[in-house]
């Protein structure tokens, strides 16, 4: 079966991902290509396109196109818990009683005049909506190459009205055991807090997780804002995910906490600059997130886990790194699979993966993100040809030789390889590079490269060989997905890749996955000693992952970058 699943529309982050007989062939967020991060409120039509033409698929030969939102009934609960918890917004309480689908019906008139726009024609390929949470666990269970009864969790902010799903996944089914709904959102109060903090929610979020090992977490009580009693939880909408009314409002924008949070905590936080009490609110609000988060496991999942000790996760809140770190350490876990596009971009994935399983296919194993565009190296050429200001190129013999022996010589270096990874994180194909072992190149990179906050942490890439001496466990880490503590002996030999709380969201790289990053790092190793090279993505900050050769060198002159490797050739700027 060939399925195409769109996500997006009129939300954010969209995406489409296209499976052929239960196989991922390719999968693209439509940032890449408008070069507007998130998208919002955009369509799906360049990734489609793209999927579609990298297969060699036309429209006529889909059989399904699948799309991650459904509509629900009146006795749905869902729409009732809804009505109920934001009576103080009378408008949006009545819209979830008498008008509940709205926006499935302005989602699907959308994806449907866009399936004509691709010419695939609605009256003979048949449109199927999946429910947003169960494309999430569909994404995760479905890819995670598991097999008997696996645990199942989703948290995100929220799709129709769904927050968080508990299940599990059995003989390739998946059954719901817990639902949320909102506003009672795990993500959406990591969300609240993350625009208290002065960023963007739907993007900051990770800001916030990187500020938290800089504060203490039990200098303040957040517990007021999640009542938890272990079994269900309950957002003080007092506090946060407030709407209507009850948001604090500031140059006539409302944000999804109130004016009552601010008098309790304080000012709104503004700048880039990290201080007190700031600090220690995101790690008050991380604390929060974890201790909730894992009593639930336990409730809900704990005795699936202890019979079998394998658990899937999809959601936003599926890139929290160090909520799946004490996911991890628990005993009762023995692996846990976080599918790496694991916010909206991937319920393409998700989609697309239960229609297909649906309709007979068996879904393959995930093997790896880089399922977007690739390009030549003659495409390079043409791109320094043409490119208004005239950079310096040549071919060389052995680019990843070549790059490891700039960065030994204390250059970060920009490495354009293969396809495009798919999900948040540059994965070794479009990626900023720097030796870790070198004092002093973190902040480089952060300054004058990518123009982001100084406290920002970077992530190294592992070879598979050197990861368990390193990491201090064996657990596989294919996605950046995973925050670990990094053994002592090595915390002073890779400096740059360590963060404050002496852990790191480490890569760790196979040959077989990535052979030409794997020898870049094996190179880099015979020169300074350390199997470990610093990967950050290549963009700037507030900018998409470049996409094309001319996207890598316009962000190579918007920066301090002297070197970008563009499959063999090796990009300088003229003197």
């Amino acid at each position: 079966m060939i399925v195409l699943g769109l996500s997006g529309s009129l939300t954010h982050d969209p995406s489409a991902a296209l499976f052929v007989d239960g196989r991922l062939v390719a999968a693209v967020e439509e940032e890449r290509f408008l070069r507007d991060k998130h998208a919002k409120r955009q369509w799906p039509y360049h990734s489609a396109r793209y999927c579609l033409e990298v297969a060699g698929i036309a429209p006529g030969d889909i059989d399904a196109v699948a799309f991650p939102f459904a509509a629900f009934g009146l006795r749905y609960p869902g729409r009732w818990h809804f009505a109920k918890r934001y009576w103080y917004a009378p408008d949006r309480a009545l819209q979830a009683i008498f008008n509940g689908n709205r926006h499935f019906r302005r989602n699907r008139d959308a994806i449907l005049k866009l399936m004509r726009d691709l010419s695939i024609d609605p009256d003979r390929t048949p449109f199927v909506p999946v429910p947003h949470h169960l494309t999430h666990a569909s994404s995760a269970y479905h890819l995670s190459g598991f097999d008997g009864k696996v645990a199942i969790m989703g948290i995100d902010g929220k799709g129709e009205y769904a927050t968080t799903f508990f299940g599990y996944g059995e003989n390739g089914q998946i059954h719901c055991i817990k639902e949320f709904f909102d506003p009672d959102s795990l993500g959406g109060v990591y969300g609240a807090l993350t625009q208290y903090l002065g960023f963007e929610m739907l993007d900051g979020e990770f800001k916030v997780m990187g500020m938290a090992p800089y504060g203490d977490p039990t200098k303040y009580d957040f517990s007021p804002l999640i009542q938890c009693d272990g079994r269900s939880f309950t957002v003080d909408t007092t506090l946060v995910n407030t709407v209507g009314l009850r948001r604090y409002k500031q140059d006539g924008l409302g944000f999804y906490f109130s004016p009552k949070l601010v008098d309790w905590l304080g000012p709104k936080r503004e700048g880039d600059e990290i201080d007190d009490p700031y600090v220690d609110y995101a790690a008050s609000m991380q604390r929060l997130l974890e201790d909730v988060a894992l009593q639930l496991i336990e409730t809900y999942l704990g005795d699936i886990l202890r019979e079998t000790g394998k658990l899937c996760f999809a959601g936003g809140v599926a890139l929290n790194v160090k909520l799946n770190q004490r996911i991890i350490d628990l005993p009762h876990v023995h692996e846990l699979f976080v599918q790496p596009a694991a916010s909206d971009a991937g319920t393409a994935v998700g989609a697309a993966s239960y229609v297909a399983h649906e309709m007979g296919d068996a879904i393959a194993k995930q093997e790896h993100v880089y399922l977007g565009p690739s390009f030549s190296t003659e495409d390079g050429r043409r791109a320094c040809e043409s490119h208004p200001e005239k950079p310096i190129f040549e071919q060389v013999p052995d680019a990843p030789q070549a790059a490891a022996r700039l960065l030994a010589q204390g250059h970060p270096v920009a490495w354009f390889q293969g396809r495009m990874e798919f999900g948040p994180r540059a994965l070794g194909n479009r990626s900023i590079l720097g030796d870790p072992s070198q004092p002093g190149i973190a902040d480089r990179i952060n300054a004058q490269i990518k123009y982001r906050e100084r406290w920002r942490p970077f992530c190294p890439s592992i070879l598979d060989r050197a990861a368990e001496e390193i990491l201090q466990t064996g657990h596989p880490a294919p996605y950046m997905t995973f925050a670990f503590t990094v053994a002592e002996h090595w915390k002073t030999r890779i400096p740059e890749v360590v963060h404050m709380d002496g852990t790191a969201r480490a890569q760790v790289v196979t040959q077989a996955t990535n052979p030409r990053y794997y020898a870049l790092i094996e190179e880099l190793e015979k020169l300074r000693g350390v199997p470990v090279v610093l990967n950050t993505s290549l963009n700037r900050r507030g900018e998409p992952i470049v996409c094309t050769p001319g996207d890598a060198l316009d962000m190579f002159y918007g920066s301090d970058l002297q070197y970008l490797f563009i499959e063999d050739l090796l990009v300088r700027k003229a003197k």
